[in-house]
């Protein structure tokens, strides 16, 4: 569904966006050095790792660089339609 977005921040733009879609990498990394120890599938996680719930897309506003999850934009573009 196509939804019209409006940036929450400048509030001006509603046109010029950066769509980041999200790649979620579950890994275990050594606290001391940062060297990766464990990659490990969703299906598989230990049990003191939780899986990643947070949203697929991302959107960039163009013009003044706010990130937020799309609903943000897309609650503001609702909001403010034109």
């Amino acid at each position: 569904m196509n939804t019209p977005y409006c940036c929450p921040n400048c509030k001006t733009n509603r046109s010029r966006f950066n769509i980041i879609k999200q790649d979620v990498q579950s890994v275990k990394m050594d606290p001391r050095t940062g060297d990766l120890l464990e990659e490990y599938a969703s299906e598989q996680l230990s049990p003191f790792h939780l899986a990643y719930n947070g949203p697929e897309k991302r959107v960039q506003c163009a013009s003044c660089g706010l990130i937020e999850d799309e609903k943000t934009f897309i609650k503001f573009g609702e909001k403010n339609n034109v």
